[in-house]
C-alpha cells in the first residue's frame, strides 16, 4: 500500500547519523560531507516497486551531480529479516547494478530513519550548506502506474537552486511510495 511522506517544517536541521556503505565498507557521517555546499539524502530499498520504477534516474542523479558540490547518501532502513531483498548484501548488488556513484548505507538500528522522521521509500531530503532542511518532496510526477516519464524534474530543480545559493519553491509535494519495513517486538 502506498504512503506519502509527511510534512516536516523547512529549516530542520539534519539530525546526526553514522552508517556503513553496503559497498566500500566505509562508514560515512553527517561530518563527512561537510565540504559539501548542499546534501542529499535519499532513503530507499531494493524490494519497493516504487524505488525500483525510479532506481535509473538515481542513479543518473548521482552521476550527473557527481562533480558538483552535492554530497549525496542513500540509507535503506527496511527490516532485512522479514524483508530479505533489502539486506546489506542485496542492497550492495543493486547499487552495484545501477551504478551508484554514492554511498548506499544500511541503518541496522533503524534510528536513522525515525531521526529523520523518514516513513516511506523513496523519500527525499535536501539540506542546505549549514544542512537546514530546504526540500523534502517527491522526485518528480511519476508513479509506477501513472505512465508518465521519469524526469527527477521536481527534486532537480530542488538541488539547482540549493547549490545555486537561491531560495528553493517552497511548493512541495510529498513523497509516496512504500511504508518503511519497521523492526516487529
Amino acid at each position: 500500500m502506498a504512503m506519502t511522506s509527511i510534512v516536516l517544517p523547512l529549516k530542520t536541521p539534519a539530525p546526526p547519523f553514522e552508517l556503513r556503505d553496503v559497498v566500500s565498507g566505509k562508514v560515512y557521517t553527517l561530518a563527512s560531507f561537510a565540504d559539501k555546499a548542499a546534501l542529499l539524502v535519499m532513503f530507499i530499498c531494493r524490494h519497493c516497486p516504487y524505488v525500483a520504477h525510479v532506481g535509473k534516474e538515481l542513479a543518473k542523479i548521482g552521476s550527473d551531480y557527481r562533480e558538483t558540490a552535492l554530497g549525496i547518501i542513500a540509507i535503506s532502513s527496511n527490516d532485512p529479516i522479514a524483508y530479505p531483498d533489502d539486506a546489506p548484501p542485496k542492497l550492495k548488488e543493486m547499487a552495484e547494478e545501477l551504478g551508484f556513484t554514492f554511498p548506499f548505507c544500511f541503518d541496522e538500528t533503524q534510528e536513522v530513519a525515525r531521526a529523520f522522521h523518514a516513513v516511506c521509500t523513496p523519500e527525499f531530503f535536501l539540506f542546505d550548506r549549514n544542512r537546514l532542511l530546504v526540500y523534502h518532496g517527491q522526485l518528480d510526477d511519476s508513479r509506477p502506474s501513472n505512465n508518465k516519464p521519469v524526469t527527477g524534474r521536481d527534486l532537480r530543480a530542488a538541488i539547482d537552486a540549493a547549490l545555486a545559493g537561491k531560495a528553493v519553491n517552497q511548493v512541495q509535494h510529498p513523497s509516496t511510495g512504500c511504508s518503511i519495513k519497521w523492526k516487529q517486538g
